[in-house]
């Protein structure tokens, strides 16, 4: 570890799009922030992404050799959803603090291993990137729903489609292999996440998911092209969430939930929230200043790190266990072709 306490040096393993594009030039922006080592996909693309991006970081082949550095505070997991269990573990079991990329795990077991882990070693900061949809508006979510603003919520009705995979000559993305990203479906599991902080655990749900285009260049897709949930909420609330990722036209990612009073929507795009009373017209609902969220993912995690007295960053393991019990029930509910309670 960092024999200055107010120096962080970080290694990441999986340099991918968004360590590029959001958590690099946010860490490299923090002065007592340093990239240390660097371990992707193979040592080449290390050797690229560390010359390119951080030329006083060391490329490395393989990650477990990063992790074992005693130089090294903090791994920052960057992969797809197949080694983030084992490296979280590993990672926390070698005294070093975690920040994960979404989503947790491949499936509910490889979760509650990263969870106990994090449990055994409570000294340490864990936690998992959050999903940038509805982050603005998430303050004013919660407070209109806590202040009773539509009433008691009935049913929730939420999409999210695009026509990212219509293309039937594409080969597989790596969202699409079963073999990367486990039982994670399209963005079930970000926006489970997201509503489950407005409307509380959901507790049993009903999934219906087929794949649509099944050859992808000689791969045989197994993770659906289409999802509709049926779920059901702790407080009573139904939900109807719809994701594809074959719909042509789609409209943009929202949210309404419907109540005894009222209505409530947020679109996940433009952050745009709009309420409405029984009897009268949906109208736009400003974000408080003092509500607004915007991403500072990096630095609360930094500043967890340099002040064990700050606010632990969000999610912790627990809200992803939260999100993989849903997504787990739903896999199960797929292949059984019945409602299935969330454990």
């Amino acid at each position: 570890m960092s024999s200055d306490p107010k120096r962080i040096r970080i290694g990441i393993v999986g340099a991918g799009g968004i360590v590029k594009s959001r958590h690099l030039p946010a860490l490299q922006a923090m002065p007592e922030v340093e990239i240390v080592a660097v371990s992707n996909a193979t040592l080449e693309s290390s050797q690229r992404f560390c010359a390119e991006l951080a030329p006083t970081a060391e490329p490395m082949q393989h990650w477990p050799e990063l992790v074992s550095r005693g130089d090294i505070d903090v791994v920052w997991i960057g992969t797809p959803p197949m080694l983030h269990s084992e490296i979280t573990c590993y990672a926390l079991r070698a005294g070093k603090h975690v920040f994960c990329q979404a989503r947790m795990a491949m499936s509910l077991q490889e979760a509650q291993l990263m969870w106990e882990a994090s449990m055994s070693n409570p000294e340490l900061v864990a936690a998992l990137c959050p999903p940038p949809y509805g982050m603005k508006g998430d303050a004013t979510m919660r407070r209109l729903l806590a202040e009773g603003a539509i009433g008691k919520p009935y049913h929730a009705v939420l999409h999210s489609m695009n026509g990212g995979w219509l293309d039937p000559a594409a080969p597989a993305h790596w969202r699409q292999r079963v073999e990367i990203s486990g039982l994670q479906v399209l963005s079930f599991g970000i926006y489970v996440e997201v509503i489950q902080r407005w409307l509380g655990d959901i507790v049993a749900v009903q999934a219906n998911g087929s794949v649509v285009i099944p050859d992808r260049q000689g791969y045989e897709v197994e993770i659906p092209d289409y999802l509709h949930v049926l779920c059901g909420f702790r407080n009573g609330a139904q939900g109807s969430l719809i994701f594809s990722g074959v719909a042509s036209h789609p409209p943009q990612d929202a949210i309404q939930i419907y109540g005894s009073e009222g209505t409530l929507t947020y679109n996940f795009v433009t952050d745009e929230i709009r309420l409405g009373r029984v009897g009268g017209a949906l109208e736009a609902v400003p974000i408080p200043d003092t509500e607004a969220k915007e991403w500072t993912v990096e630095c609360d995690f930094i500043n967890a790190v340099l002040n064990p007295s700050a606010p632990r960053p969000k999610p912790d393991f627990l809200e992803g266990i939260k999100y993989m019990r849903v997504v787990q029930a739903a896999a199960e509910s797929m292949d059984a072709g019945d409602l299935v309670r969330v454990a």
